[in-house]
């Protein structure tokens, strides 16, 4: 089984993956627009240029993992569809506090601190915030054991 998170955008998912592979040093690897795909005619000219579907991929020398499965995907929401996200956090585990540190600062940019970034009972570094795409996000980095 894999599980990985599929974000929904309120028409801005371009800039916010553009923003992502900045901040967490992945590469899109697939970023279709509605006016892309073969259903094209189907969808009003106005949305034409949101995109459909839009892959991250964090494997390799990003050195961030979400869970087993590295690949953070999303779309924007058809009109009328999106809801601002509630009820979870898009969590990212890195192995160094100084990536911990960098990350967290870079997604933080532009939005909300929930918890700042610092040492806990349980890693060296953590913290949660809400993007300026209002993504909620936790950045941790284990203790070593």
């Amino acid at each position: 089984m894999k599980l990985n998170s599929y974000l929904m955008f309120n028409g801005n998912c371009e800039a916010a993956f553009k923003f992502y592979e900045q901040c967490l040093g992945g590469k899109i690897v697939m970023m279709m627009t509605h006016k892309e795909a073969p259903s094209a005619e189907q969808v009003s000219a106005e949305w034409h240029d949101k995109i459909m579907h839009v892959c991250l991929d964090l494997g390799g020398s990003s050195g961030v993992a979400l869970g087993a499965n590295r690949l953070l995907m999303g779309s924007d929401s058809p009109s009328g569809y999106f809801e601002t996200p509630q009820g979870f956090y898009v969590q990212i585990s890195v192995d160094e506090p100084a990536q911990a540190e960098r990350i967290f600062h870079a997604l933080a940019e532009n939005g909300t601190v929930k918890m700042p970034i610092d040492q806990t009972f349980w890693s060296a570094r953590f913290g949660m915030l809400i993007d300026q795409f209002g993504t909620p996000w936790m950045v941790n980095c284990e203790k070593a054991v």
